[in-house]
């Protein structure tokens, strides 16, 4: 990604005046967030994923998690208020929020859903997410992060 080169997810936040850091490196689709982490030279506890499920009702709700641990579908459906929850199929990914599985961003989504980052994010000054494409991440405050995408903040892992 060029320097000038900027993604749908640093757009909306240079429009909102919202402070980032951006980050780019080769990706390669075999790679899981601790790998990315270690990319960076990143602490792996300041890394989050995206990912975006299904509750029972047919609602989508998107949950943000450390890149180390997996998402609880038990506390997940607690905290979005359903009986239950699913991850969704990869194929169903793009279609749904307009990103690909590895480039999921909580921020600029085709659609807003409701959106949970776990606690552990508060512990940090800046955490890291996707930019919203393949290689790329961003640097944010988290009460920045949960301002623009409206987050809920819940025990989720």
């Amino acid at each position: 990604m060029k320097k000038d080169e900027k993604t749908n997810v640093m757009r909306v936040l240079d429009a909102k005046k919202i402070e980032y850091g951006s980050r780019t490196y080769e990706q390669d689709p075999s790679m899981s967030g601790e790998d990315i982490a270690k990319i960076l030279k990143e602490d792996v506890d300041r890394v989050f994923k995206t990912l975006v499920t299904c509750g029972k009702s047919g609602e989508h709700y998107v949950f943000v998690v450390p890149v180390k641990e997996e998402l609880d579908l038990k506390k997940a459906a607690k905290a979005a208020g359903e009986k239950s929850i699913a991850m969704i199929k990869q194929k169903e990914l793009l279609p749904l929020t307009g990103y690909v599985h590895g480039g999921c961003s909580p921020i600029g989504m085709k659609k807003k859903f409701a959106t949970f980052i776990h606690e552990t994010a508060l512990e940090s000054e800046k955490i890291f997410v996707s930019a919203g494409k393949l290689g790329a991440q961003i640097e944010i405050a988290p009460q920045d992060l949960i301002e623009v995408a409206q987050i809920t903040v819940a025990d989720l892992v």
